[in-house]
């Protein structure tokens, strides 16, 4: 399974980005597609996630700024981010899981979202 994602970049405070993220090589279903971010020296966290069902789960400093959506003819999803802060500065990760026999989870290589002030 290849997972790659795209869209980072340097931003000002309040401005707007894209992520990006496609699976290939499975033809397994997918249970859920989501985004993470992680700063060095911390703890991986959950962003957003979407389920195969479209149930959506948002974080709370995701609600309101941040948009989770997927393509459904293809294993691609997407993370709108509005409004950025510089505290959302972080490198982002894209995760799928399919299911198979049991959750079998894989990650994008990951994207760096830097905001200034």
């Amino acid at each position: 399974v290849h997972v790659v994602e795209s869209g980072g970049g340097l931003v000002q405070a309040g401005d707007s980005l894209r992520l990006s993220c496609t699976a290939s090589g499975s033809d397994f279903s997918i249970n859920s597609m989501g985004w993470y971010r992680q700063d060095p020296g911390k703890q991986r966290e959950l962003v957003a996630e979407i389920t195969d069902t479209g149930k959506i789960n948002y974080v709370d400093f995701a609600k309101g700024r941040f948009t989770i959506s997927r393509d459904g003819a293809k294993y691609t999803w997407y993370l709108q981010m509005n409004d950025l802060k510089p505290e959302d500065t972080a490198d982002y990760y894209c995760n799928v899981e399919f299911w198979h026999e049991g959750p079998d989870d894989y990650w994008g290589q990951g994207t760096r979202v830097t905001v200034s002030s």
